[in-house]
C-alpha cells in the first residue's frame, strides 16, 4: 500500500508494518496501534482460516482466505470495505455480502475494491 506492507507466513498468517497517519484502521491492530516499524502478526485470526493472499490499498487492505472469504479492513470512508456502510474496522472484518460465493481473487484500489469469483462473476 502507499503506507503500509502486508505479509503472509507459511502458515497462513498475517503481519503489517507502516503507518495509519490519516488512515484509521488501517494496520488492523484496533484501538492505539498507529505505527509498526517491523512486521507485526495481527491478533484475528481471520475466522480460523489461512490467509491465502492478500491486497494492500492506499487506506484499506483485503484478504483472501483459503476457503474463498473476503476480510477487508482500515479506512471505509467511501464504502470500500463491503460491509454496506462508510465505517473504518480498526481490526479485519468478514465481507457477509460475499458469504455464499467463493472468491478467487481480491483487489484493494485507492477508493474501491474488487473481488471475482469462482464462476466469474
Amino acid at each position: 500500500g502507499k503506507r503500509h506492507s502486508v505479509f503472509i507466513d507459511g502458515e497462513g498468517r498475517l503481519s503489517l508494518c507502516g503507518s495509519e497517519a490519516g488512515f484509521p484502521g488501517l494496520l488492523g491492530h484496533g484501538e492505539g496501534a498507529t505505527r509498526l516499524n517491523t512486521p507485526t502478526r495481527l491478533p484475528s485470526k481471520l475466522g480460523g482460516e489461512r490467509a491465502a493472499s492478500v491486497s494492500a490499498g492506499v487506506g484499506h487492505s483485503l484478504a483472501l482466505t483459503a476457503d474463498g472469504a473476503v476480510w477487508s479492513w482500515g479506512d471505509g470512508g467511501f464504502g470500500q470495505l463491503g460491509h454496506g456502510d462508510s465505517q473504518d474496522q480498526r481490526q479485519p472484518k468478514k465481507i457477509d455480502a460475499l458469504a455464499d460465493r467463493r472468491v478467487v481473487a481480491a483487489s484493494a484500489g485507492a477508493v474501491h475494491s474488487l473481488a471475482i469469483t469462482a464462476d466469474g462473476s
